[in-house]
């Protein structure tokens, strides 16, 4: 099962050397990966995306708390959480294809950022699972560049 796992670390240099490198050091896969820092510069988060079981995902707790620049885990799997991915897409259209393209962007919410005669540039925000759900949709299409951010993730007051 996939687990979001929200990380408050020391804002300083090689933190996030160190918290992937407890990854490295146990073959733990990351399946996606987004730091940025703080309302407070003094911290940072790290959301990390992971596919274990519970029982791991507890070592792993354990094992980040033991880093000297981890102040927090916060375990946003599940309910209680918003979780967010930016997808920025360049993809070649025909112009019998533009309508469809157009359809599909309003249907799931995306914006044109730019668009000429054979290409439009799309830009959408939404929940990954939502994200891949467009991805499956266009597959008719080539796409000529991509690019995820990976998962951010707020727990809900």
């Amino acid at each position: 099962m996939k687990h979001v796992l929200s990380v408050r670390v020391n804002n300083s240099a090689g933190v996030l050397s160190h918290v992937t490198g407890l990854f490295t050091r146990r073959s733990y896969n990351i399946d996606s990966l987004c730091v940025g820092e703080t309302n407070d510069p003094r911290y940072s988060v790290i959301t990390l995306v992971i596919d274990e079981d519970e029982a791991m995902v507890q070592q792993i707790t354990k094992q980040l708390l033991k880093l000297i620049d981890v102040i927090e885990i916060q375990n946003l799997t599940g309910e209680g959480s918003v979780k967010r991915e930016l997808l920025l897409a360049s993809i070649e259209i025909k112009k019998t294809e533009r309508a469809e393209m157009l359809m599909l962007s309003r249907l799931f919410e995306t914006t044109v950022i730019e668009m000429s005669e054979s290409v439009i540039v799309l830009q959408m925000v939404a929940e990954p699972r939502r994200v891949t759900h467009f991805l499956d949709a266009i597959k008719g299409f080539k796409i000529i560049h991509m690019a995820r951010t990976g998962v951010v993730a707020l727990a809900l007051p």
